[in-house]
């Protein structure tokens, strides 16, 4: 049968076109990737009642549904409307309508986490909480934002090659007079993490602050409770990471030692900061493609608008991305091509 498809609304809807000509795959957003498991119940019935009967774990921690004909698009939609209300409205707190017409929109992203500290032994984070609080202010909208939460610096989720790379991490209490000298600590951050402590010559432990990333190794190891994590809760923030065939790269350091409140102000303001950017014109524009085009000093004032940071905070003064470019000269081009950020100035009237 054919059709006469209008391709970029139904990606907007979150279905991805597929290689068979009239079929698509539907992207179930599972923020933070934590659920009831009474949803896969319909999930399976969607992909045997309007899937081809597989199902795909998307790279993005969705559900992804292959085989929709475009023909059902209209009935799945109104299908999957009690998921949405379910897990978006109820479970994230998103302030959105649930329609008969599905997702409203696929600009930001499904929000990656591994499992965290709800059940992970080094995890310093309750990663789907985080996310579910980050869903709320960054979902729905047009704005192309890729988010990942991890519960630890191991960053098993890859949230170093997100837009936002966020991991959970801890000022580890030393408390000298239950360390026994036997030097696990040492041992476990010179094998795990970045080598910061070694033994003195009372046999206690000395520690390169400079350096520690947080991690938690020394408490997890600890056979008397020497070392313990603080009581405050604290995250890192990678920024600017992208996979792609053009200019993929890792992120860099951006925010270190910040609260969750940080982080929420923050995303609080992306929304605001992307429709500036691109003249309250949405397009299609990775985050971190967003951000290089307004330049960093640009994009810290706007994104931390109104932010207080917490005494421990600190943020890069200025980033220096690495690119891996696929193609020699690929940022060189005339100057009629070089792309603007912000409100731009109506065009004069040729006389």
């Amino acid at each position: 049968m054919n059709h006469d498809i209008d391709i970029k609304k139904v990606r907007i809807n979150c279905f991805r076109q597929s290689k068979v000509a009239g079929e698509f795959m539907l992207q179930m957003r599972v923020p933070g990737a934590m659920i009831e498991a009474k949803h896969l119940k319909l999930v399976q019935d969607l992909c045997e009642r309007f899937g081809n009967g597989t199902f795909h774990l998307g790279t993005r921690q969705t559900f992804d549904i292959p085989g929709v004909k475009y023909e059902n698009i209209e009935e799945v939609n109104k299908y999957i409307k009690s998921y949405i209300h379910d897990v978006d409205v109820e479970m994230c707190g998103v302030d959105m309508d649930v329609t008969d017409y599905g997702y409203p929109t696929i600009g930001a992203r499904n929000i990656m986490s591994c499992i965290g500290n709800a059940h992970c032994i080094k995890g310093n984070a309750n990663t789907y909480e985080l996310a579910r609080k980050i869903e709320r202010l960054v979902f729905p909208s047009h704005y192309h934002i890729k988010v990942a939460v991890a519960g630890c610096p191991n960053d098993c989720v890859k949230a170093n090659f997100n837009d936002f790379g966020i991991m959970g991490i801890n000022k580890q209490v030393y408390d000298i007079d239950r360390c026994i000298g036997c030097g696990s600590c040492v041992d476990a951050c010179r094998h795990h993490a970045t080598g910061v402590l070694s033994l003195n010559r009372n046999g206690k432990i000395d520690k390169d602050t400079c350096c520690c990333v947080g991690c938690g190794e020394c408490s997890l190891i600890c056979p008397t409770g020497a070392w313990t994590r603080g009581d405050k809760k604290l995250y890192r923030v990678t920024l600017g990471g992208r996979t792609g065939k053009q200019n993929p790269r890792a992120g860099k350091l951006f925010l270190n030692w910040v609260t969750e409140d940080v982080i929420l102000g923050m995303f609080a303001n992306w929304q605001k900061f992307s429709a500036w950017a691109l003249d309250y014109k949405p397009e299609y524009l990775h985050g971190g493609h967003l951000i290089d085009r307004v330049g960093y000093k640009e994009f810290v004032k706007h994104i931390f608008e109104g932010v207080e940071f917490n005494p421990e905070a600190k943020m890069a003064d200025d980033i220096f991305w690495a690119e891996n470019e696929q193609r020699g000269n690929m940022h060189v081009m005339p100057l009629s091509e070089h792309k603007h950020a912000g409100p731009q100035e109506p065009a004069k009237k040729q006389a």
